[in-house]
């Protein structure tokens, strides 16, 4: 009789559970930037290299994170003043994710270019585009993409240090100011 240990048998459907809950608790605690693979893999439980294996990396978990948030649904536009206040709310405790950073300038990874440049469109860029088409507005998509590239800059704007002002503002009063930039732009 042998005195070796069973192998673990690997439950892959519980590990990509596992790093989405605990990424999800991480990016919400600390933001995208400073939750790091190495503390969303202790957290999981699950060597951090299961992130690259089960996502291709944090930018591809960030985005599967947001989509499990949202599923298939679609999402209300950027106009719709509920759907504005939790995007910024969401910016101010978390700062922006690769979503918004993506819209600016390319992340290192093409595959993370790819999936989060994806999901800006389908999360905030696409529902914009239609609900101004059907609205008859001119350039629809262009000015969706505008008003994108605006509301990505103000929110990476203001964490970047560059403008100190944009950067004290509270919630509330970021929320108001980004308003009346949507309405004036649409």
């Amino acid at each position: 009789m042998t005195d070796q240990a069973t192998p673990r048998r690997r439950d892959a459907g519980r590990t990509r559970a596992a790093l989405l809950g605990a990424a999800a608790e991480l990016f919400a605690e600390r933001g995208y930037a400073q939750a790091t693979i190495r503390d969303i893999g202790e957290r999981a439980g699950v060597d951090p290299a299961m992130i690259a294996r089960y996502f291709g990396g944090k930018a591809q978990l960030y985005v599967a994170v947001l989509q499990e948030e949202t599923g298939d649904e679609e999402l209300p536009d950027l106009g719709d003043a509920e759907r504005l206040r939790g995007l910024v709310g969401r910016a101010v405790r978390q700062g922006p994710g690769p979503l918004y950073q993506v819209a600016l300038q390319s992340h290192d990874d093409v595959k993370a270019n790819e999936f989060s440049r994806e999901e800006l469109h389908r999360r905030i860029v696409t529902p914009l585009a239609r609900r101004l088409a059907a609205e008859g507005v001119e350039q629809a998509q262009a000015r969706a993409e505008l008003l994108t590239a605006a509301f990505a800059g103000v929110l990476i704007g203001r964490t970047s240090g560059a403008l100190p002002e944009l950067a004290a503002l509270d919630e509330e009063s970021l929320t108001a100011l980004v308003t009346r930039l949507v309405s004036s732009m649409e």
